[in-house]
């Protein structure tokens, strides 16, 4: 409250103010706000520039180039006269049929799609038969497709586009430089793909390999679960084989009484094969529970 009293009266600067000519009193206003719409708007400014730049940093997609440009220069390069294909030497025509077998080599429709699959055999096709207003229709396609591409179809798509580009490559200087144009569009543009896609499917959660055990045409998936079960099932075998020899076992040869010495001979025999029947099938289930308990740390321990 002291403070308050040390102030001057209001009323003293008002009629100050007042005193003051009309031109004057506009200028001490207008200043501070001038002042202030100076300093506030880059203030504003920059705070949604750093939002901005914070939301697109922080987005993965944004990290990775599009390739739609690329491809769309590939189109570009593919705008020829209908007969330029057909016109070429024999030896670039060799070329052509050669990028045409790397575009379409291997099991394409696995590893780009059916529809990219599809456009590039039809690609190699009009490479091959010299139809260039073709190719360029098929190549205009590639663009439109890049949303519904995949790490895995990327990565096949740009390893062909760097085949046949090579392929372009080698053809040359010829006629206005089309073919160097050409290689130039489909080597960069396989490469981005190649480097872009393989970032992408290592963040892609890899599917574990499932170990299979066949007997015949039966196939069974290994899993921690099965072995653990598949062991159990062994020792329950295993002591039955251990109880039924020794069974054999407390039977004394001398209370085999048959005919005569052959059979009796006989008997022995298969005494002896049975409790060595039964003692290996001890044994065998002894190491294959074993086996099948360890098996089933190691695939928990991979699975985890």
């Amino acid at each position: 409250m002291a403070s308050l009293h040390l102030l001057p009266p209001l009323s003293k600067y008002c009629s100050s103010l007042a005193s003051l000519p009309p031109r004057h009193s506009q200028r001490i206003f207008s200043l501070p706000s001038l002042s202030f719409t100076a300093r506030a708007s880059p203030f504003i400014s920059k705070s949604f520039v750093v939002r901005f730049a914070l939301t697109e940093s922080d987005s993965p997609k944004s990290l990775e180039p599009d390739p739609r440009p690329l491809l769309q220069e590939i189109a570009d390069s593919f705008e020829l006269p209908p007969d330029y294909f057909a016109q070429l030497p024999r030896d670039l025509r060799l070329d052509l049929n050669d990028a045409a077998f790397d575009l379409s080599n291997g099991p394409i429709v696995d590893e780009c799609g059916q529809e990219l699959g599809e456009i590039l055999l039809n690609l190699s096709r009009a490479w091959e038969l010299a139809d260039a207003t073709t190719c360029h229709s098929l190549v205009s396609k590639l663009p439109l497709l890049v949303d519904t591409l995949t790490g895995k179809t990327k990565s096949a798509l740009g390893k062909r586009l760097l085949s046949a580009g090579r392929r372009f490559q080698s053809m040359g200087k010829y006629g206005q430089g089309e073919p160097e144009k050409i290689a130039r569009a489909m080597i960069t543009a396989g490469r981005v793909l190649s480097d872009t896609s393989t970032s992408a499917i290592t963040d892609e959660s890899p599917k574990e390999e499932a170990r299979m055990l066949k007997f015949g045409e039966l196939q069974v998936e290994l899993t921690p679960d099965k072995a653990n079960i598949g062991a159990v099932i062994g020792i329950v075998f295993g002591v039955l084989s251990w109880e039924i020899a020794q069974g054999i076992q407390s039977i004394p040869e001398s209370s085999l009484q048959y005919a005569n010495e052959n059979a009796l001979l006989l008997a022995k025999s298969l005494r002896g094969a049975l409790l060595a029947l039964f003692y290996s099938s001890t044994l065998l289930s002894a190491f294959t529970s074993v086996g099948l308990v360890l098996l089933g740390i190691q695939l928990k321990s991979k699975k985890d």
